[in-house]
């Protein structure tokens, strides 16, 4: 890697996603690449979702971060391939269960193949949980309570 991609890359994945600040975008999986050719240089990001509001703030954010590291460069967005949570680093599933979301299970999961979700309560561990809403506070999370410890929660949706 290049010294200005490497550079570019560190700036960038210090943006932390707007809706959920304890997620850098590159615990995400948000961050996809940095491209240098020639005097150009690219950052690309792929949303959550094609509809997600937050991505204009976060371009902003990481145009911004690049500025700020002395970095000239643009930001794109693209939607192929389509971001699924197996883009999610391990940190970033540690830091939702600490904030108290319920991290997405893998897209292996036994819901990809039978269409069933298996959710730990984030806040006491326990398995005895119901599905609410299928959004929560924002359109990338669905609302759960934990039968045990009768807590609502939100969990990540897999994509």
């Amino acid at each position: 890697m290049s010294d200005l991609r490497t550079r570019a890359w560190a700036a960038a994945a210090t943006v932390c996603d707007p809706e959920i600040p304890v997620l850098t975008v590159e615990d995400l999986g948000v961050l996809r690449d940095v491209r240098v050719a020639g005097n150009t240089l690219e950052v690309v990001i792929t949303p959550t979702y094609s509809g997600c509001p937050a991505m204009n703030m976060i371009a902003l954010e990481i145009e911004t971060a690049l500025a700020t590291a002395g970095i000239e460069g643009r930001v794109t967005t693209t939607l192929a391939p389509p971001w699924t949570t197996d883009w999610m680093t391990a940190e970033g599933r540690a830091k939702l269960l600490d904030y108290g979301i319920a991290p997405p299970p893998p897209a292996s999961s036994r819901r990809a193949l039978f269409g069933e979700t298996h959710v730990a309560c984030p806040r006491c561990a326990s398995a005895d949980t119901e599905l609410i809403a299928e959004f929560g506070s924002t359109s990338c999370k669905a609302l759960w309570r934990c039968r045990a410890c009768r807590e609502p929660f939100d969990l990540f949706k897999c994509h």
